[in-house]
């Protein structure tokens, strides 16, 4: 079906086309597979360069690391730093995005993040290892506004909610691998102590440049082809598309009948963008702000002293924390895992309000049996692992909300703004909270943390349960119409 162009008062051509539908009405397919593995695994690099970090700061700090820093710069300066680095990069990128195309600014986030962590690797002084911390967190923040946006407008409607859900999640995947991967560098007796933790980085380098090669063959948005006045682009790859899913298939596609006008314009000054989102979508910002700010910190009021809670409370050797930190990983991301298809046909609200608040009150009753000094290490853990199977796919879903409930040109600004919301909150002022509570080596304080997070967790979900957007199996535009659409 070709587009039907004319010349627009604005300037730009104004273009009727089914494009957007017919990419909502693909069945899945080989070429799904392809987007998924070459767009979403990077969430994995993340979740390995979180913990590897925290695994290797007792080890970095050691006479014949290599390296002359302390444990508390690594777990402190760096970490800071590298959330900083995320949240600039965000919010760079993330217009950068919106203006010049998905594509090209998902190549070169991940070539930012390639070339930060090998010279990490590399690191030969504190101030080099802060540097490219610092932009190794620019890089990945980079690719959450980029990957979010092309992920949404490459997936058909009826399985987008599914496939956000759980691409978020597996991060979790990452974090387990960099327990497991750290217990190998770290063993002395495999590697020197001034090698196993640059091989660390090393891998990732590996599994960036695995991940190029698959993205190299993921194609631009063709969303955002038909507002940049490239029509003719976005229609030639829709249509190889459908040939590649009716070869693969043996069967003809069904004619898409739903077609939109727009008017093409080449970019949307940044006064429009936050006015969009502030204003005319207010209702859609105050939840998305809600859903970031509570997922941070009842992440930091369980996560961020967990080791701390194990050796303080319950004796557990440092050594072994690891074990327990792989555990409840795998909570995390079986939550997405399992639930994620749910947030497409039982719906967005409903999921949505439901996983924070099951998470918001579980973690509730977690603090009150730990009060009472009924669990030990293995019952809290396991208790943990409940309350972030749900909470998980809570905090997935608040990626997928804001990538979706806003309209098309400002899609990856507003997934980088509530990105950086979330992730000061959860990087900076999640810690300030948390650190001395949860290290004091009282109870009453570490049942206060739980407490927080657990009421800012239920906060959300009952905002979600007023305000969530029904997206659910619901093309993007007819969320959120696209500030070019005519009428």
């Amino acid at each position: 079906m070709a587009v039907t162009e004319r010349k627009s008062p604005q300037g730009g051509g104004t273009v009727t086309t089914a494009v957007p539908a017919r990419l909502d009405r693909l069945p899945w397919s080989r070429w799904h597979w392809m987007v998924v593995i070459g767009l979403g695994t990077v969430w994995i690099l993340d979740g390995l360069e979180v913990t590897v970090v925290g695994n290797i700061a007792g080890r970095l700090s050691e006479q014949g690391s290599g390296l002359p820093i302390s444990s508390a710069q690594v777990t402190g300066t760096a970490a800071a730093l590298y959330v900083a680095g995320a949240c600039a990069g965000a919010l760079f990128f993330g217009r950068l995005t919106d203006r010049f195309g998905r594509k090209r600014l998902f190549m070169m986030t991940l070539a930012v993040y390639l070339g930060a962590t090998a010279l990490t690797a590399v690191s030969f002084s504190s101030w080099w290892f802060f540097l490219f911390r610092f932009l190794t967190g620019f890089g990945i923040g980079g690719e959450y506004a980029a990957i979010n946006s092309a992920i949404d407008e490459l997936i058909p409607s009826k399985y987008r909610g599914r496939v956000d859900i759980v691409i978020n999640g597996s991060f979790w995947l990452g974090a387990i691998g960099g327990s497991l991967l750290s217990i190998v560098a770290l063993n002395t007796d495999l590697f020197a102590a001034n090698v196993g933790w640059r091989l660390t980085f090393a891998l990732g380098v590996v599994l960036g440049l695995v991940i190029l090669l698959v993205r190299r063959n993921v194609p631009e948005s063709p969303r955002w082809l038909l507002i940049h006045g490239r029509e003719q682009e976005a229609e030639q790859l829709v249509a190889d598309i459908e040939g590649q899913v009716e070869a693969e298939k043996g069967r003809r596609l069904p004619a898409a009948t739903q077609e939109m006008t727009i008017h093409q314009r080449e970019s949307i000054g940044f006064a429009t963008i936050a006015r969009t989102v502030f204003s005319r979508y207010r209702r859609r910002a105050v939840l998305g702000f809600s859903l970031f700010i509570g997922q941070a910190f009842l992440y930091n009021a369980i996560t961020f002293g967990f080791g701390a809670i194990l050796t303080t409370f319950y004796d557990v050797p440092t050594s072994d924390t690891g074990y327990y930190f792989a555990f409840i990983a795998a909570g995390n991301f079986l939550g997405p895992l399992l639930l994620g298809k749910l947030f497409d046909t039982v719906g967005r609200r409903v999921m949505i309000s439901s996983t924070y608040l099951l998470s918001g009150v579980l973690l509730f009753g977690t603090a009150w049996l730990f009060d009472r000094g009924a669990l030990d290490a293995v019952t809290l853990t396991v208790s943990w692992c409940v309350v972030l199977f749900f909470a998980s796919a809570g905090a997935s879903s608040a990626y997928l909300t804001v990538s979706e409930v806003f309209p098309m040109e400002t899609r990856a600004m507003a997934i980088a703004f509530f990105y950086a919301i979330g992730t000061a909150a959860g990087g900076i002022s999640g810690p300030l909270v948390f650190a001395d509570l949860t290290e004091s080596g009282a109870v009453g304080d570490t049942v206060l943390a739980f407490q927080i997070g657990a009421g800012l967790m239920c906060a959300a979900g009952l905002v979600a349960a007023f305000l969530a957007v029904r997206a659910e199996r619901r093309s993007l535009e007819e969320v959120a119409r696209p500030l070019s659409a005519a009428g």
